[in-house]
């Protein structure tokens, strides 16, 4: 066994309710990333045996928090509780790979609106590594780079690292940073991404479009895999010039121009900020909306953390 899969799994065991059916997929999740996420994204034969037997088993065994689970629908929704993402204005992912000493968050059920994994433990958060995006693989012509998945923290960083050693690399914070703003640059989102088998907490930041993205895509097919950032796009009517370039760059069809001006539709926004860094004008800036949640903004949890 390698050291890294020892720690892994040291740390699953000071989990009171870990049991070995989430141990065992926790395994195959990370030491299999990309036939994970090919069979997710539908990108592998094996999803159509997988997905009616994943369907069928949450509505033979509801999950506890979700008694009233009676149809596909449903169970599809229950299964999106245990891998999910906030999205992140840059600012707010930059924080989270730029951390230096150890933090524990619990219970952000604010922060993060879901059934599951929604706890900020950041053990050496230094240690990051980048690896080739298991979606942008997954697809036949995916978008460039591969590179951009930032797997931040221990246990997962070392795990990920040693056992892809071809698709992964070791990262300095400020490198981490690097690729944030890069992707930023081609407009693609930035994602906090949490999952049950992933201890529960907060593992890895998703950098990707919504060409590529499983978890952009399950939004469009209304199974909700993504939270809002806690705030909206906001136009200033008078600066903008009704030019479209935001309309382009939006990965989630959230902006449209209407009577030469730029147009939010407020139930598909996300709050992602990137058509505000695209807007030359600028005509469009982020603000809070507490109808969609709380920021994952780790300054200000931090400061709450402390004072409670």
């Amino acid at each position: 066994m390698k050291k890294s899969t020892r720690n892994f799994y040291h740390e699953a065991n000071q989990m009171k309710h870990f049991s070995w059916f989430e141990r065992l997929h926790a395994y195959a999740y990370i030491g299999w990333p990309y036939f994970y996420i090919s069979v997710g994204t539908d990108n592998h034969w094996l999803s159509k045996i997988i997905f009616p037997a994943i369907d069928l088993w949450y509505l033979i065994f509801p999950r506890k928090n979700d008694p009233n689970v009676h149809s596909l629908t449903v169970a599809s929704h229950s299964m999106a509780d245990t891998y999910h993402g906030k999205a992140l204005p840059l600012d707010s992912a930059k924080q989270l790979v730029q951390v230096k000493e150890d933090i524990t968050i619990e219970d952000l059920e604010q922060v993060i609106p879901y059934v599951d994994a929604r706890a900020l433990i950041l053990k050496h958060p230094d240690h990051i590594v980048v690896l080739d995006c298991p979606c942008r693989v997954a697809q036949e012509n995916p978008c460039l780079p591969l590179d951009v998945c930032l797997i931040v923290g221990e246990p997962f960083a070392s795990f990920i690292r040693e056992h892809h050693p071809d698709q992964s690399r070791w990262l300095t914070p400020d490198e981490a940073v690097t690729i944030l703003e890069e992707e930023d640059a081609r407009g693609h989102v930035h994602h906090a991404f949490f999952k049950d088998a992933m201890l529960g907490r907060f593992y890895a930041i998703c950098n990707c479009c919504s060409c590529c993205c499983g978890a952009m895509r399950a939004q469009r097919n209304n199974i909700p895999m993504l939270a809002s950032s806690g705030f909206l796009a906001s136009v200033n009517i008078p600066l903008c010039e009704g030019c479209g370039t935001c309309v382009e760059y939006c990965q989630f069809g959230a902006l449209s121009i209407i009577d030469g001006k730029c147009v939010v539709d407020e139930e598909k926004c996300m709050g992602c900020g990137v058509c505000v860094s695209k807007c030359e004008q600028g005509a469009l800036s982020l603000k809070l909306a507490p109808s969609k949640g709380v920021p994952f903004e780790l300054d200000k949890l931090m400061e709450e953390a402390l004072s409670s």
